[in-house]
Formats: structure tokens, C-alpha cells, sequence
């Protein structure tokens, strides 16, 4: 069974302690897939991802929405101490801009 429209969030990296490159699925995060190649562990993972879903489905569980699919408001609220507070509302003046657009700039680099 292929899983249709799989918009599920996936990445490959090395594994210096497997000595191998690694699968991951960010909607599933205990599933992983070992292969030689980047294209095996990607094909590996996704392969798993399917069959995990496909017991999901039958069992009646629920099934993680993809990543890709779901709507984001752009809003989200932050609690920081008073003190980082402080500071990153200082250094939003001296650079002229909002805390907001401060804060929006440090967390996307």
C-alpha cells in the first residue's frame, strides 16, 4: 500500500554513530530508517511511515496530520523572564524597529 498524497514532512541526515545516513518523519518522531544512501533512508522512512499508518488505520487511531497541511495563523505568544524582556525591548529601540519585528528576525535565522 502507498500512502496517497503524502504530505508528510521528512528529512535525511548522517548518522556519525550509525556510521549511515538516517530517514526521519517530523509527524512520526519515533520512526527512523538506517540505509548506506541518502535515497535508501528516504525511501526507507517513508516506506515505514506507510505501513505505520496503514496498522493506524485499521486499529482506528487517529493519524497524525501532515505538517504541510495544517494552517498557521502567524501568531504565537512567547513568555520570556522580565529581564530577556527588558533587554530585547532595548535592543528593538536602538535598532529602531518593533519588539515584534525584533523577535520575528532573531527566531527565523
Amino acid at each position: 500500500m502507498a500512502l496517497k498524497n503524502d504530505h508528510y514532512t521528512y528529512r535525511v541526515t548522517w548518522s556519525e554513530e550509525d556510521k549511515e545516513y538516517v530517514g526521519l518523519c517530523a509527524e512520526f518522531s519515533s520512526l527512523s530508517w538506517l540505509s548506506k544512501t541518502p535515497e535508501g533512508a528516504l525511501r526507507g522512512i517513508r516506506k515505514v511511515v506507510d505501513d505505520v499508518v496503514g496498522d493506524m488505520k485499521k486499529s482506528g487511531e487517529a493519524i497524525p496530520e501532515p505538517i504541510a497541511n495544517r494552517h498557521y495563523s502567524g501568531k504565537f505568544m512567547v513568555r520570556v523572564p522580565p529581564e530577556a524582556h527588558r533587554k530585547l525591548a532595548t535592543q528593538a529601540a536602538e535598532a529602531g524597529v518593533s519588539l515584534n519585528r525584533l523577535a520575528s528576525t532573531k527566531l527565523s535565522s
